[in-house]
């Protein structure tokens, strides 16, 4: 027999709801860990950028260090 669009759309909607709960604990995972890792001393935000930096291609992260060595040197920061 052959599935009816309602049917199609509501299981793709309970599909959705499903997978938007995994990511929410997911995210809720993740944010225990840098507060594990900032009761351990370490700086959660430090850690955020470098978590950041580690996902891109050496030579956008190249790129982008460049570009910001450039801002900082325009505005006279060290």
């Amino acid at each position: 027999m052959a599935e009816s669009a309602d049917d199609r759309l509501r299981l793709l909607i309970e599909r959705i709801e499903r997978l938007e709960e995994e990511k929410k604990g997911i995210s809720d995972d993740i944010k225990d860990v840098y507060n594990e890792a900032k009761a351990t001393g370490y700086d959660a935000k430090v850690m955020r950028i470098i978590v950041r930096l580690r996902k891109m291609k050496p030579d956008d992260r190249r790129e982008q260090e460049c570009v910001v060595e450039t801002y900082k040197n325009a505005l006279g920061l060290d």
